[in-house]
Protein backbone atom coordinates (compact mmCIF):
# COMPACT_ATOMS: atom_id res chain seq x y z
CA UNK A 1 0.00 0.00 0.00
CA UNK A 2 0.92 4.09 -0.16
CA UNK A 3 1.43 5.38 3.08
CA UNK A 4 1.56 9.14 3.39
CA UNK A 5 2.22 10.89 6.58
CA UNK A 6 3.49 14.45 7.36
CA UNK A 7 5.75 15.76 9.85
CA UNK A 8 5.30 18.86 12.68
CA UNK A 9 5.03 21.06 9.88
CA UNK A 10 2.55 19.40 7.66
CA UNK A 11 5.26 18.36 4.79
CA UNK A 12 4.10 15.11 3.39
CA UNK A 13 6.29 12.18 2.42
CA UNK A 14 4.66 8.92 0.69
CA UNK A 15 6.10 5.77 -0.04
CA UNK A 16 4.95 1.94 -0.52
CA UNK A 17 4.90 -0.20 2.73
CA UNK A 18 3.40 -3.87 3.41
CA UNK A 19 -0.31 -4.08 4.62
CA UNK A 20 -0.06 -7.07 6.93
CA UNK A 21 -3.28 -7.12 8.54
CA UNK A 22 -6.96 -5.69 8.68
CA UNK A 23 -9.00 -6.05 12.24
CA UNK A 24 -12.14 -4.39 13.56
CA UNK A 25 -9.90 -1.27 14.41
CA UNK A 26 -7.96 -0.85 10.93
CA UNK A 27 -4.72 -1.56 8.59
CA UNK A 28 -1.92 -2.65 10.35
CA UNK A 29 1.92 -2.48 9.72
CA UNK A 30 5.29 -2.62 10.62
CA UNK A 31 8.52 0.00 10.54
CA UNK A 32 11.41 1.03 12.90
CA UNK A 33 9.94 3.78 14.69
CA UNK A 34 12.95 5.64 13.91
CA UNK A 35 12.62 5.76 10.19
CA UNK A 36 10.94 9.13 8.61
CA UNK A 37 7.93 7.41 8.90
CA UNK A 38 8.38 6.30 12.42
CA UNK A 39 9.11 9.65 13.59
CA UNK A 40 6.53 11.61 11.17
CA UNK A 41 3.58 9.11 12.91
CA UNK A 42 4.71 10.01 16.30
CA UNK A 43 5.17 13.46 15.37
CA UNK A 44 1.76 13.56 13.67
CA UNK A 45 -0.34 10.53 14.45
CA UNK A 46 -2.71 11.00 10.88
CA UNK A 47 -1.97 9.25 7.65
CA UNK A 48 -3.50 8.25 4.97
CA UNK A 49 -3.00 4.98 2.85
CA UNK A 50 -4.06 3.91 -1.10
CA UNK A 51 -4.38 0.50 -2.35
CA UNK A 52 -4.75 0.11 -6.26
CA UNK A 53 -5.60 -2.77 -8.12
CA UNK A 54 -5.39 -1.68 -12.26
CA UNK A 55 -5.86 -5.34 -13.53
CA UNK A 56 -9.67 -4.95 -11.65
CA UNK A 57 -10.08 -0.88 -12.21
CA UNK A 58 -10.33 -0.52 -8.17
CA UNK A 59 -8.99 1.91 -5.62
CA UNK A 60 -9.35 1.80 -2.19
CA UNK A 61 -8.11 5.37 -0.51
CA UNK A 62 -7.93 5.46 3.52
CA UNK A 63 -7.68 8.45 6.11
CA UNK A 64 -6.86 8.55 9.91
CA UNK A 65 -5.02 8.14 13.00
CA UNK A 66 -2.78 5.72 13.90
CA UNK A 67 -1.87 4.03 17.09
CA UNK A 68 0.83 1.78 17.86
CA UNK A 69 -0.53 -1.85 18.06
CA UNK A 70 0.49 -4.28 21.06
CA UNK A 71 3.63 -4.99 21.41
CA UNK A 72 3.06 -9.04 21.66
CA UNK A 73 1.45 -8.61 17.99
CA UNK A 74 4.26 -6.86 16.90
CA UNK A 75 6.28 -10.06 18.52
CA UNK A 76 4.06 -12.58 17.10
CA UNK A 77 4.34 -11.16 13.16
CA UNK A 78 8.93 -10.36 13.97
CA UNK A 79 8.73 -14.29 14.68
CA UNK A 80 7.06 -15.04 11.70
CA UNK A 81 9.78 -13.25 9.13
CA UNK A 82 12.43 -15.06 7.51
CA UNK A 83 15.79 -14.79 9.68
CA UNK A 84 17.59 -12.83 7.10
CA UNK A 85 14.88 -10.26 7.28
CA UNK A 86 15.08 -10.39 10.88
CA UNK A 87 18.73 -9.30 10.70
CA UNK A 88 18.40 -6.84 7.91
CA UNK A 89 15.54 -5.29 9.93
CA UNK A 90 18.71 -5.62 13.43
CA UNK A 91 21.14 -3.97 11.56
CA UNK A 92 19.68 -1.35 9.65
CA UNK A 93 19.35 2.30 10.90
CA UNK A 94 15.73 2.85 8.22
CA UNK A 95 16.38 6.03 6.65
CA UNK A 96 19.43 7.33 8.26
CA UNK A 97 22.12 8.23 5.85
CA UNK A 98 24.46 5.26 4.52
CA UNK A 99 27.96 5.74 4.14
CA UNK A 100 28.74 1.97 2.17
CA UNK A 101 26.71 -0.48 1.41
CA UNK A 102 29.69 -2.69 2.88
CA UNK A 103 29.52 -1.23 6.24
CA UNK A 104 25.93 -2.65 6.41
CA UNK A 105 26.71 -5.51 4.95
CA UNK A 106 29.06 -6.42 7.66
CA UNK A 107 26.58 -5.36 10.57
CA UNK A 108 24.11 -7.74 9.24
CA UNK A 109 27.12 -10.13 8.98
CA UNK A 110 28.44 -9.53 12.51
CA UNK A 111 24.56 -9.64 14.06
CA UNK A 112 24.22 -13.26 12.71
CA UNK A 113 27.56 -14.28 13.64
CA UNK A 114 26.72 -13.31 17.13
CA UNK A 115 22.99 -14.89 17.37
CA UNK A 116 24.37 -17.82 15.44
CA UNK A 117 22.04 -20.57 16.77
CA UNK A 118 19.72 -18.18 18.44
CA UNK A 119 16.71 -16.37 17.63
CA UNK A 120 16.85 -12.46 16.44
CA UNK A 121 15.03 -10.53 19.41
CA UNK A 122 12.66 -7.85 17.58
CA UNK A 123 14.32 -4.45 18.56
CA UNK A 124 12.84 -2.07 21.10
CA UNK A 125 12.51 0.07 17.85
CA UNK A 126 10.58 -2.22 15.15
CA UNK A 127 6.67 -1.60 15.72
CA UNK A 128 3.57 -2.14 14.59
CA UNK A 129 1.06 0.71 14.18
CA UNK A 130 -2.66 0.67 13.06
CA UNK A 131 -4.35 3.49 11.13
CA UNK A 132 -7.73 3.65 12.70
CA UNK A 133 -10.06 4.98 9.78
CA UNK A 134 -12.27 8.37 9.74
CA UNK A 135 -12.64 7.91 5.58
CA UNK A 136 -12.64 5.54 3.76
CA UNK A 137 -13.30 6.03 -0.30
CA UNK A 138 -13.90 2.96 -2.72
CA UNK A 139 -13.26 3.92 -6.41
CA UNK A 140 -14.50 2.09 -9.20
CA UNK A 141 -12.90 2.59 -12.71
CA UNK A 142 -16.21 3.27 -15.14
CA UNK A 143 -15.54 4.04 -19.33
CA UNK A 144 -14.73 7.63 -19.89
CA UNK A 145 -13.50 8.82 -16.66
CA UNK A 146 -17.12 8.46 -15.28
CA UNK A 147 -15.81 6.57 -12.48
CA UNK A 148 -17.66 5.51 -9.41
CA UNK A 149 -16.66 6.78 -6.12
CA UNK A 150 -18.46 6.24 -3.05
CA UNK A 151 -16.94 7.66 0.47
CA UNK A 152 -17.64 6.61 4.20
CA UNK A 153 -16.53 9.50 6.66
CA UNK A 154 -16.86 8.32 10.59
CA UNK A 155 -19.07 10.51 12.71
CA UNK A 156 -18.25 8.79 16.71
CA UNK A 157 -19.55 5.30 16.03
CA UNK A 158 -21.36 5.69 13.10
CA UNK A 159 -20.34 6.23 9.51
CA UNK A 160 -22.26 8.26 6.91
CA UNK A 161 -22.13 7.17 2.81
CA UNK A 162 -22.16 9.63 0.20
CA UNK A 163 -21.62 9.29 -3.82
CA UNK A 164 -18.78 11.59 -5.13
CA UNK A 165 -18.33 12.77 -8.51
CA UNK A 166 -15.83 11.29 -11.13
Amino acid sequence: MALATADSQGRPSVRFVLLKGIDQRGFIFFTDSRSRKGSELRANPRAALALYWQPNGRQVRVEGRIEEIEPCAADEYWSSRPRQSQLAASASLQSAPLRSRVLLLARVKKIASKLRGREVPRPVEWLGFRLRPDVIEFWTHREHRLHEREIYIRYGNHWRHRLLQP
